[in-house]
């Protein structure tokens, strides 16, 4: 794990960063890869995957407009690894018991994709990193998710 990774000790801490991510009130600098990791999980945790996806992709893009992170060819909100993420939350949670507690999810998902560069395992970084990515869905090039156990909503 990262030197800023925090296990999270009550479901009151991960209820909190929702609550400062939804009211754009979260810090640039606690907006960290284990943050949108436990947004992402929290959105799935608690809404269908569609309705997830909505809520992640626009709270991002919000989040983003209200701290004045602009989207451009190298920085601000990026579709395909936002997506990329959601299908990796997603698939994560399919293979979790449903009596599992939104604490033990986010830290055991937090430990287990604490590396913020595994779409590049997927990836090209001349893919990843293109305009057409940024904006919108595109496939892996390296090597396929697993279609069979997630979709893209």
């Amino acid at each position: 794990m990262s030197d800023r990774t925090v296990t999270y000790r009550t479901q009151d801490e991960i209820e909190n960063l929702i609550r400062a991510f939804k009211e754009c009130k979260l810090s640039r600098s606690d907006w960290t890869h284990q943050a949108h990791l436990t947004v992402a999980l929290w959105f799935l945790f608690y809404y269908s995957q569609e309705a997830a996806t909505h809520c992640i992709r626009t709270g991002i893009m919000r989040y983003n407009s209200a701290i004045g992170i602009q989207t451009t060819f190298n920085s601000g909100y990026h579709e395909t690894i936002t997506l990329f993420w959601i299908l990796i939350i997603s698939d994560f949670l399919a293979g979790e018991s449903v009596n599992s507690s939104i604490v033990d999810l986010a830290n055991k998902l937090v430990q287990i994709y604490d590396n913020k560069n595994l779409p590049f395992a997927y990836y090209s970084r001349e893919l990843l990193m293109s305009w057409n990515a940024r904006t919108s869905w595109v496939e892996p090039d390296l090597k396929p998710l697993q279609p069979e156990k997630v979709s893209l909503p």
